[in-house]
């Protein structure tokens, strides 16, 4: 097949998956970028563009959606919308997170599942790619309503679940509180200690060291890896980190650890620049002690802290960033003010947390672009390698999963560039992470047959 007809093909492929898929844009966005890379590799590799191949990877193997009823603290009842998307088995049991979010509907779990997909491929570590969530908004709400909904959520989801079937995690609205009601509620309808079923646990009931940390830690990992490659490392670098959650927490606390100097940290109603540095003790007080906005964050900082209402966290200057927040939220705009800034590498702490245009437009001004498939897969790598603590019964000390998740994104880093070498397009780890990816599933769905 030559490079013509194979991206007629793949537009083709696009066209129909849109049609067959209505108003789900982030799951286009996903999609889109990944058919956009692959026209070389079917040039290359003819067996990949046989008919249903492609077809079968962007259809999910099972989409499962039913209804959530919880009780508030007041008494009155409330119905959200469950999901889960098993995407993609080939590699091993459906692994990825749940969402729990006023803005998650079977679009944007699609799109995540269709991510987690190349990201676990990435990792090297036999897991399939899924996602979930529901609906419903944690924030606010009081523990105890938070444990019936997380209870009720369970008590459908346990039939689809297992360790050797599928593996949720957290994600953004799921934390280490939501996870324990989640654990608890499986393990009272299923009368089973099956630690492998979900990942994220705390560590005294079967969780692993640093997995909390390990999203953001694995993302400046990656950039360390951009960086060495251009002959620089993280000491000294200034930098921007978008989000105040988990990801941007830890993606600032290994910043620090690595000699940079993350100045801003944000929420949905502005964000904060520090030019001292943000101060982790206190940042973590504010959100994850109290739960509190990020302005109370400047008000307790001092002189050194300014708080900007609604603002861009991007038109702030720094060497690198990390777009750590949620879908969509680096626009191009935002990346024109990144570039005038002289920035020199972005690593994706969230998934899809860039726009298309503003994508090439950094790329277009040689900025280092690491995707989130690729730099934000900490997170995943240690949830599998937490899944193997399990099935040993066995608990690593902090500095084995370290170690482990060091060489992990390493060898990300490695097979991303390699890849993208390979097909003529040195230095475009968007390329080359989703052929790479995309080669790992391919070639075990081709060796299992027409399932």
């Amino acid at each position: 097949m030559t490079l013509s007809s194979s991206t007629d093909r793949l537009a083709s492929l696009r066209a129909d998956l849109e049609r067959r898929n209505p108003a789900e844009p982030e799951f286009h966005q996903a999609a889109r970028e990944v058919l956009e890379s692959l026209a070389p590799v079917f040039a290359a590799r003819p067996e990949y563009a046989q008919p249903g191949l492609i077809e079968r990877i962007c259809e999910p193997e099972r989409q499962i959606i039913f209804r959530v009823p919880w009780q508030d603290d007041r008494g009155d009842v409330h119905v959200n919308r469950g999901f889960r998307v098993e995407f993609n088995s080939a590699l091993g049991p459906y692994k990825g997170g749940l969402r729990f979010h006023p803005s998650v509907n079977l679009g944007v779990v699609k799109f995540l599942g269709f991510e987690q997909i190349f990201k676990n491929a990435l990792t090297g570590l036999g897991i399939g790619g899924g996602k979930g969530g529901s609906d419903f908004d944690p924030r606010g709400r009081s523990d105890a309503e938070v444990m019936r909904f997380c209870q009720s959520f369970m008590t459908e989801l346990h039939r689809h679940i297992g360790e050797h079937t599928d593996v949720p995690a957290g994600d953004i609205g799921v934390g280490g509180r939501e996870i324990g009601y989640l654990f608890g509620q499986y393990r009272r309808i299923t009368n089973r200690w099956e630690a492998g079923v979900l990942t994220g646990k705390g560590q005294a009931w079967g969780g692993s060291a640093i997995r909390t940390q390990a999203t953001g830690y694995g993302s400046v990992l990656f950039a360390a890896e951009m960086l060495r490659g251009r002959g620089e490392d993280l000491q000294g670098q200034t930098a921007v980190v978008s989000g105040s959650g988990n990801v941007a927490i830890y993606t600032i606390e290994m910043l620090g650890r690595r000699g940079a100097h993350p100045l801003t940290c944000s929420d949905s109603e502005g964000y904060v620049v520090d030019e001292k540095g943000i101060d982790l003790e206190l940042l973590k007080q504010v959100k994850e002690v109290e739960r509190a906005r990020i302005s109370e964050y400047a008000q307790r900082r001092g002189a050194s802290a300014q708080y900007v209402r609604g603002g861009r966290v991007w038109d702030v200057a720094a060497d690198l960033a990390f777009p750590s927040a949620t879908q969509n939220e680096l626009h191009e705009r935002d990346a024109l003010a990144l570039v005038r800034n002289g920035v020199k590498a972005v690593a994706e702490g969230a998934n899809m947390p860039t726009t298309p245009e503003a994508v090439r437009t950094l790329q277009d001004a040689g900025v280092a672009f690491g995707p989130g498939k690729a730099a934000n897969a900490g997170g995943v790598a240690v949830s599998a390698l937490e899944m193997r603590q399990n099935a040993a019964r066995d608990s690593w000390t902090p500095e084995r999963v370290e170690a482990e998740l060091t060489g992990i994104m390493g060898d990300i880093h490695r097979i991303c560039h390699e890849t993208a070498e390979h097909y003529g397009v040195p230095g475009d780890y968007v390329t080359g992470a989703n052929i790479a990816g995309f080669e790992r599933v391919a070639d075990a769905m081709l060796a299992q047959g027409l399932i």
